[in-house]
């Protein structure tokens, strides 16, 4: 079964740190899928704020997180994580962890976040001023 969980989420004060934890079933692994982390918060569009390009190794982040955020993978669990500091209220929303099938060649995260085809249901992210 091909299936994602996010956890991690959680209510801070801006200014502090969450990670995100997303496991991923045993048919996605890091040889057969590209690994992204995408947020949707109220009345924006789906934004993709970073990625591992699994051809390389390269971490790819979103300018409106470059700096604060890290993302990672441990591939012996399959898991990809989302280490998230100095956070603001702009961060707020639902994080959603997505595959995307390597064999349909790698797309930048500023591409439609629906060339990512596999997608969990989200963890929330709530930040106060």
């Amino acid at each position: 079964q091909v299936r994602l969980v996010e956890s991690g989420g959680g209510s801070v004060q801006a200014g502090g740190s969450l990670t995100l934890s997303c496991a991923a079933s045993k048919v996605i692994t890091p040889t057969r899928y590209y690994m992204a982390w995408f947020r949707q918060a109220p009345r924006k569009q789906r934004e993709g704020v970073a990625a591992i390009n699994t051809d390389d190794g390269t971490l790819h982040y979103s300018d409106s997180v470059k700096g604060r955020f890290t993302v990672s993978l441990d591939s012996t669990e399959n898991t990809l994580y989302l280490r998230m500091a100095n956070l603001t209220p702009e961060d707020a929303g639902t994080y959603l962890c997505a595959a995307r099938d390597r064999s349909l060649g790698w797309k930048n995260l500023d591409a439609d976040p629906y060339e990512y085809h596999v997608w969990g249901r989200g963890t929330q992210v709530t930040v106060s001023s």
